[in-house]
């Protein structure tokens, strides 16, 4: 049987609220993929485009989760950890220009409506890349990765539009979840130095975890005294897209 100890439970509790934070931040980009189609086609694109994709994290949540204890992979994994926050906090585009509502077009031979559930397909393998890096960086337990994972993309599924807009209300969410990935990037390039014998220090479980909470604690009260911004007007529109209930 698992081997379960608080510190699981509590990883578990971790991989479920950063799997809600990075995700809702990307399901908006997801829902204005589907806005060019027609409304009646909107719902049914993003749920085949999601299920696709949920397919392909589970597989490969397992296979990262072997490949992280491959001391290369670890640097690799480190270094691209790391590049995140950078690239969130300096190097990020125009949101506007990002989340822009373009018209739905033929790719590839297929139709507009199947090229664009390949699309949302893709993107969300693209996004659930850093999602699967962090859980693997956080325990080594395979079940623990795979459970709060999955429990992670459930949740957030069933919450997703009252997710979204808190997010786009309460944009230091996001920021504070990419200071955890920055943290987690450190705690495993940490790691492979102790693997390569370059260094001695290891970091304790309980400090990595107690230092991730207190991160999510700061970032919720810095978003809450910062107060809420409005959305704009496409993202207003992916908001109530994935409020909506699903149509047969």
């Amino acid at each position: 049987m698992f081997d379960v100890h608080a510190s699981d439970l509590v990883t578990i509790g971790l991989l479920v609220a950063l799997e809600g934070l990075l995700s809702a931040d990307n399901a908006m980009v997801l829902a204005v993929l589907v806005l060019g189609l027609p409304r009646h086609q909107q719902q049914k694109a993003l749920r085949y485009g999601i299920l696709g994709a949920f397919v392909f994290r589970i597989t490969a949540t397992v296979f990262a989760a072997y490949m992280i204890q491959v001391v290369w992979v670890q640097l690799l994994g480190a270094l691209y950890l790391l590049y995140l926050p950078y690239q969130h906090f300096f190097g990020h585009g125009d949101a506007d220009a990002r989340r822009g509502v373009k018209p739905a077009r033929p790719w590839l031979g297929l139709s507009a409506f199947w090229a664009t559930v390949v699309k949302v397909e893709l993107t969300d393998i693209v996004f659930a890349i850093d999602s699967i890096l962090v859980a693997v960086a956080m325990s080594n337990k395979l079940w623990v990765i795979v459970i709060g994972g999955v429990l992670g993309i459930i949740a957030m599924r069933l919450v997703i539009g009252q997710l979204l807009a808190l997010v786009m209300r309460y944009p230091a969410l996001v920021d504070g979840a990419f200071v955890i990935i920055a943290w987690v990037g450190i705690k495993l390039l940490v790691e492979y130095l102790h693997n390569m014998h370059v260094i001695t220090l290891v970091i304790p479980k309980w400090i990595s975890l107690g230092l991730i909470v207190v991160i999510f604690v700061i970032a919720l009260w810095y978003a809450r005294r910062h107060g809420a911004q409005p959305p704009d007007e496409s993202g207003g529109e992916a908001v109530d897209l994935l409020k909506a209930p699903p149509k047969q």
